[in-house]
């Protein structure tokens, strides 16, 4: 696998990597990706990561687990099976509540699950991590560049916004 060139700007603390990323982002650079060891509210828009698809995958298959388990419970107790139990109507649907509760939850997650994991192209085993000091203490901004010029004004740039060490590669 082949890495794409760029600059690894390290940070101290999130508001710098919220400065650095901001100002590039508002020169025009794109595909810059943020490296942190917990979630930074603000991170996406900084970037200018758009909104994830992932709830509406979540939403789109809860409502179809929904309206499957309440459907299989009508039709099996309505017209493949009818039993007379107590005098209650065959399709008592609050009787079928949990199931169809139960059925929600369970395609929803299982589908946003295997989306998540089809559509990131994950497990990535033979990506090494950028540096082992991001997952423990530092912040980590990545902008692919392409030209010379590009790269110097990259590395300006986050030094400005309060980069400890900057890196090529």
């Amino acid at each position: 696998m082949q890495q794409s060139s760029g600059v690894l700007a390290m940070f101290q603390d999130s508001d710098a990597l919220l400065k650095g990323g901001t100002e590039l982002r508002e020169r025009g650079l794109v595909g810059m990706d943020a490296f942190t060891p917990f979630p930074v509210h603000g991170v996406d828009q900084a970037l200018g990561i758009k909104r994830s698809w992932v709830s509406a995958v979540t939403l789109l298959f809860g409502v179809l687990g929904c309206l499957g388990g309440l459907l299989l419970q009508i039709w099996t107790s309505a017209y493949a099976w009818p039993l007379n139990v107590g005098g209650k109507p065959l399709a008592s649907v609050p009787a079928f509540i949990p199931i169809v509760f139960e059925c929600t939850v369970l395609l929803g997650g299982v589908c946003t699950f295997f989306g998540v994991i089809g559509f990131c192209g994950l497990p990535r085993v033979a990506r090494p991590p950028v540096d082992p000091r991001v997952t423990a203490d530092s912040f980590a901004l990545w902008v692919p560049v392409s030209a010379a010029a590009q790269r110097a004004d990259v590395e300006r740039i986050v030094k400005v916004a309060g980069a400890y060490e900057v890196r090529s590669g």
